[in-house]
């Protein structure tokens, strides 16, 4: 389906499952525009082959995914101060989030250590959700002196775990336990991560049982239940909001 050579994707394809993990374990499987557009060809590749019924999304090595790439934000602010190529891999970033959320196929999402901002972004766009009994959570980007504009978390976030909590969690940048997790509904479950994979095959093996048909139309009114509760979601503007705050910190501070 891709070229693995040099893939920051591991891809493998059995039967009617298609397992994806975040294979860059050396920088904590941060979010890269290569990785967007490797996850963007996999969506392709998914809404063109109906023999796929469920995608999986894990991480290699200690972590799940360790957020964006903060380096690469700060060379492409340094050659392009006007936010044009942010903007880009904001477009890009709400497309993956999308396609994990909007897809025909069943996502499940895998996780374990910790998942940082993008990871988590990756986590609750997924319509299943596993995860170690000693992972961890956090969106620190207001922190690091960024508006959480990534990837269309925030209304995801307020639909899948609400509000209140979800305004607590991004005012105070505080982590939270895999336990915190499951009581937000931010996971369904928590394993012991020795068990994580016998639990994805919980959900895996009736998905792959069900008629292909009804697996899809049931998707797809899903899908359409939660669009119908987002009418007035203006994420699409976040990655102007995002290359707007970054050249704007360039600018007053003559670096990014």
């Amino acid at each position: 389906m891709l070229d693995q050579a040099k893939s920051a994707l591991d891809v493998r394809h059995e039967k009617h499952v298609l397992r994806v993990r975040l294979n860059t374990p050396e920088n904590g499987n941060v979010v890269d525009e290569a990785l967007l557009d490797e996850l963007l060809a996999v969506f392709s590749a998914v809404r063109d082959d109906p023999s796929i019924r469920v995608l999986t999304l894990s991480g290699a090595g200690d972590d799940f995914c360790l957020g964006v790439d903060r380096k690469e934000y700060d060379r492409l602010i340094a050659e392009d101060p006007s936010g044009s190529r942010i903007q880009v891999m904001g477009t890009k970033a709400r497309q993956v989030c999308e396609a994990l959320a909007m897809s025909s196929v069943v996502t499940i999402a895998r996780v374990h250590g910790r998942a940082i901002g993008a990871g988590l972004a990756f986590t609750v766009f997924c319509d299943l959700r596993v995860g170690a009994d000693d992972c961890r959570f956090r969106m620190p980007e207001l922190a690091l002196g960024f508006p959480v504009s990534w990837g269309s978390a925030m209304p995801r976030l307020f639909q899948e775990v609400g509000a209140a909590r979800i305004r607590e969690l991004i005012l105070t940048g505080d982590s939270f336990d895999a336990a915190t997790a499951r009581d937000l509904s931010v996971l369904h479950r928590t394993v012991p991560e020795s068990a994580l994979d016998d639990a994805v095959e919980d959900w895996v093996r009736p998905m792959v049982r069900r008629p292909p048909g009804a697996l899809r139309t049931t998707k797809a009114a899903l899908n359409a239940y939660t669009g119908a509760t987002r009418l007035a979601d203006a994420s699409f503007l976040e990655g102007d909001v995002l290359a707007s705050a970054l050249a704007a910190r360039y600018h007053a501070r003559g670096t990014p």
